[in-house]
């Protein structure tokens, strides 16, 4: 674009800024620039394609600009947004601990000191009441950074070395550095654009870590030792749809190369003992076969979805790992989805789901007794936490839910009692008491039955329609929505509002079946559920249209952009976070990260069928000349999972098209990417900006 053109859009924007009257600010208005689009001689328009020109002038004015209008918009809620951080801030144990885990002879743990953003990572050798070693303090790094993330920390077999990575650009792209953790020694040796993990190899001199192409794929493993200067390639992941990442066993006696899709797993094993020698193939990639390996004694256990969709678990020798040698363990079940599992010498842990809750399924090696765990509420979260010794009898593991404030429980196998750790601590009046969860089931178009996890506050609640609601669903890439306590929410909660979780298709809280009907040519399915689960909560008097706020980020905030087109006028607002809006013409772009390994989850355009099915929902690609929904649409400049462009775009094009006068404000973070803000309490700022929107849309000042 020329000097003059920059100009005029400079122009644009100083008027639009300018133009004031009687406080009201005019929105930002971005040039219209016309570039035709073909594909499957199908031409499409895209108005804003410019907005793709990162780091140019004009584009950093027009974002720059959309934030002055949001702050103008808000500015009646500085002060609210003010007390909102502060209040969220007041529920914050600061100073606190996490619970100490052991591994290698050394307790681990993660605290935080008062008034500071970032951890600071410790350990005492042989018992709690050791001298404590600070390994790495955050705060002290991240001094002179906006943004700045530890990705990794990786501590040697013999406890003496400290590998660590960092971002400070917020790409999510890493540089791995070495400490010394009995001299306190920051070695000279660094290593750029990394994904941010670390292995030790068991000789505590060499690492292997993965690096990115420029789509920000892992799409290399390499190997290095500390202070050779001498980077070594050991495997490419030549496939485009797949990325690498290098792992080692919880038995610490193999390295694992694994390459991976949406539908298919590779892996390639090696003693750690020889970190020199050649990884070998475990099982050959094929199509729509997933697995994944965990190594017990003489053998692997791998659990895969080979004639099993809701996965199974099988068993092979570790020197025929071949999968004519997998001998069965636990069959499928139609009706069950078999997650993930953790080892111990005498006991298998399985971590399950059915009926969309998760299950923890305990398995004697000896005499293959087998029982569950008990929680106990309607609807909750129980995960596999931190177990990295194999000699015990005691599983870790973590509990929430959405009135329990996280838990970390130490589970005897044998007695099967459970010790609570430690539960997080809410600061100020709490009673988890004066909360109600409840479970319910909405239904789709196509009859199937939705479940919606939900919370309100007792004694403000009325089940007549009067009460304003926040609903929120993610529902992509099987991953499932599961609930969990927030002192966050606790102020939307403490104001009347019914927060309420859509458990929508596309995820995979009741199986595998669940995420393939809301994936590729099942998309919209998400979008449906959705809509039945907002119906089903006013009809059921929960709540109303007029008090009706929806919330979604990244693939959930396509879900919003879906909703916005499909059924605008049962939501009084909607907030999209980061949201993947401009579907088709990212994914018929190879060079932007995220696009090539993600055909098995959208559809790869190229072909006609999914280019036109795409094309029907993509949000950016259906607006419409009628009324919207009051929208805060939020991105980050250095976002590397959704360009800032897509939302930018969006936004733009909503401003010249819909009809209604209701607010549509972009938030631009100009220094973070696609999770936010890096600190624990700055993150409090754009939940409080989000809290503001919708108290402000419904009235409520204080």
């Amino acid at each position: 674009m020329d000097i003059k053109r920059q100009i005029f859009i400079g122009l644009i924007i100083i008027l639009s800024l300018n133009s004031c009257k009687e406080n009201e600010m005019k929105a930002p208005i971005a040039e219209i620039k016309p570039v035709e689009l073909t594909k499957h001689k199908h031409n499409r328009v895209d108005n804003y394609y410019w907005m793709k020109d990162r780091d140019s002038s004009y584009v950093i004015d027009y974002l720059n600009a959309e934030n002055e209008y949001t702050k103008a918009m808000m500015k009646e809620t500085d002060q609210f947004q003010k007390n909102l951080y502060e209040e969220m801030l007041s529920r914050i144990k600061q100073t606190d601990n996490s619970v100490p885990y052991l591994s290698n002879g050394y307790y681990y743990y993660t605290r935080y000191e008062e008034g500071k953003e970032y951890p600071v990572y410790c350990r005492k050798k042989g018992n709690l009441d050791s001298e404590e070693e600070i390994m790495l303090n955050v705060n002290e790094q991240a001094e002179a950074y906006a943004y700045f993330q530890v990705g990794g920390l990786s501590v040697t077999p013999d406890n003496k070395l400290l590998a660590y990575s960092v971002d400070t650009v917020s790409r999510r792209k890493y540089t791995i550095k070495f400490k010394s953790l009995e001299t306190g020694k920051v070695y000279d040796d660094e290593i750029p654009n990394t994904s941010g993990g670390i292995t030790w190899a068991n000789d505590n001199k060499i690492i292997f870590y993965s690096t990115k192409d420029e789509t920000l794929r892992p799409n290399k493993i390499h190997r290095y030792e500390l202070g050779s200067n001498k980077i070594i390639d050991v495997y490419e992941e030549k496939d485009s749809t797949f990325r690498t990442y290098v792992y080692k066993t919880k038995s610490s006696e193999y390295l694992i190369i694994g390459s991976s899709s949406t539908l298919s797993d590779e892996y390639r094993i090696l003693e750690a003992d020889k970190p020199e020698g050649t990884f070998r193939i475990f099982e050959a990639r094929h199509e729509d076969m997933l697995y994944n390996i965990n190594h017990y004694r003489d053998k692997f256990y791998i659990r895969t979805n080979l004639n099993a969709k809701n996965f199974r678990l099988a068993e092979t020798p570790e020197n025929k790992t071949s999968s004519e040698n997998w001998k069965p363990v636990i069959p499928h079940r139609d009706d069950v989805l078999l997650e993930s599992i953790e080892l111990f010498n005498n006991y298998l842990v399985v971590e399950e789901r059915k009926l969309g809750l998760t299950q923890l399924r305990v398995i004697d090696q000896r005499n293959k007794e087998e029982h569950y765990v008990q929680f106990g509420e309607e609807t909750y979260s129980a995960y596999i936490s931190t177990n990295r010794e194999f000699d015990t009898d005691k599983l870790r593991f973590g509990y929430t839910s959405l009135t329990t404030p996280n838990s970390t429980f130490d589970y005897d196998m044998n007695n099967r009692k459970k010790e609570l750790k430690k539960e997080q601590e809410v600061l100020g009046i709490f009673d988890k008491d004066d909360y109600k969860a409840e479970r319910i089931w909405a239904e789709a178009p196509d009859g199937t039955k939705i479940p919606v996890s939900l919370v309100y506050k007792k004694d403000l609640f009325k089940k007549d329609g009067s009460k304003p609601l926040w609903i929120q669903a993610y529902g992509s890439y099987g991953s499932s929505s599961d609930v969990y306590f927030s002192t966050v929410r606790l102020s939307l909660l403490n104001r009347g509002f019914v927060y309420a979780v859509a458990h929508v298709r596309g995820g995979q809280e009741m199986g595998r079946y669940w995420y393939d009907e809301g994936k590729l040519l099942n998309k919209k399915n998400t979008f449906t559920d959705f809509i039945a689960c907002t119906e089903f909560l006013q009809k059921e008097k929960y709540t109303s249209s007029k008090k009706t706020f929806a919330w979604g980020g990244s693939a959930g905030g396509l879900l919003m952009g879906a909703i916005s087109n499909m059924k605008p006028e049962i939501y009084k607002g909607i907030i999209a976070a980061v949201p993947f809006v401009d579907v088709i013409t990212t994914m018929l772009d190879e060079s932007i990260p995220l696009t090539t390994s993600e055909y098995n989850e959208w559809g790869n355009p190229n072909d006609k069928t999914y280019y036109d099915y795409i094309l029907s929902y993509s949000p950016y690609d259906n607006v419409e000349a009628k009324d919207y929904p009051n929208m805060l649409i939020t991105t980050g400049y250095h976002d590397s999972q959704v360009q800032y462009w897509e939302p930018a775009k969006w936004t733009a094009k909503l401003r010249t098209i819909k009809k209604d006068n209701n607010l549509l404000l972009l938030k631009t973070n100009m220094d973070f990417g696609h999770g936010g803000a890096s600190g624990r309490f700055e993150k409090l700022k754009d939940a409080a900006l989000e809290y503001a929107f919708v108290f402000k849309l419904s009235g409520i000042k204080e």
